[in-house]
């Protein structure tokens, strides 16, 4: 009687479901193919496969003539980056993307190091919050209430004036490299609201690589002498820098190819991204696109090149 109600459960067991679970765990790399196939499949063909071709796309012609793109290989797209007006674009953008990562840092820093070291219970799930919570909004609402903001007669023209501060603020906009009638229309007025779009990807990176520095450190360099601010310089910050360089992967590289922004806030001048989009939207130049593209591909490859010695994927 016993055997006949275990028959089923027996046949159950052996069935081909059961076969293929016993195949996969004697063979672990199978099932690990198996497990990878698929998404490596999609990244392949639909993100390496495109970008692979808009690449191959930068070494074809445009004729400026008929406006037309012929796939005759040549590197003119390429030697026209270095044409004055090209280039300028690429150093304002990459002078952009590293006064962000910069920035973001020294503001980041003490607000990570201050959720690790600091904040307790309930504080430190209202600082997880707060940093998150501007990611939830929409980034095009984020970037148009800046315009408001940075607007003359909006919330920073109104503070200055009460704090009495807008001679200050008048001087500043007047020197060459920050140039605009007001913070709307100003480099500095474009630089803080990259800044604080990317602070978050700034601050969590920080944060947990803060949290793998052991307490016992400090302590031991309290106790043998050491200064606060010797601490930090020794200890502190070399245990804590890759996670400042990992940050510093997302502020560069979304600096580097956002053109929402620069469209939105501060003066005319071009960046990588808002040329990439005028010359394949409105002049239909694909090929010299292409390679404005090429651009932040290299530099970005570059930087994870240096940021993988400095240990920065480890505080990822």
């Amino acid at each position: 009687m016993s055997y006949a109600l275990d028959k089923p459960k027996t046949a159950q067991r052996q069935g081909p479901l059961a076969a293929l679970a016993r195949l996969l765990y004697r063979r672990p790399t199978l099932y690990l193919v198996l497990l990878l196939t698929p998404p490596l499949l999609w990244f392949g063909a639909v993100y390496l496969g495109s970008l692979l071709t808009l690449l191959a796309q930068s070494f074809f012609t445009f004729d400026d003539f008929t406006m037309n793109v012929t796939p005759e290989w040549t590197l003119a797209n390429y030697r026209a980056l270095f044409d004055l007006a090209n280039l300028d674009v690429v150093l304002r953008t990459l002078s952009m993307a590293v006064s962000v990562s910069l920035a973001s840092a020294v503001i980041a820093f003490p607000i990570a190091y201050y959720m690790v070291r600091y904040a307790r219970g309930w504080q430190k799930g209202f600082f997880y919050i707060a940093v998150m919570l501007p990611m939830w909004a929409s980034y095009i609402v984020k970037a148009y209430s800046w315009t408001v903001i940075l607007a003359k007669g909006g919330i920073l023209y109104w503070v200055f004036g009460a704090l009495g501060l807008k001679p200050l603020l008048t001087a500043l906009l007047a020197l060459p490299m920050v140039g605009g009638n007001s913070l709307s229309t100003s480099n500095l007025g474009r630089f803080l609201v990259f800044t604080y779009i990317w602070l978050p990807f700034m601050i969590l990176p920080i944060q947990a690589a803060l949290e793998r520095v052991p307490v016992s450190l400090t302590q031991a360099s309290a106790d043998l002498g050491a200064t606060p601010a010797q601490t930090f310089r020794h200890v502190i910050l070399p245990l804590a820098f890759p996670g400042v360089v990992a940050g510093s992967i997302f502020t560069f590289s979304l600096t580097l190819g956002d053109y929402i922004i620069p469209q939105l806030i501060g003066p005319s001048g071009l960046f990588i991204g808002t040329m990439v989009y005028t010359l394949q939207g409105s002049i239909g130049n694909i090929p010299m696109a292409a390679a404005f593209t090429a651009v932040p591909v290299v530099i970005i490859a570059v930087y994870l090149s240096i940021a993988k010695r400095l240990g920065a994927f480890d505080a990822l």
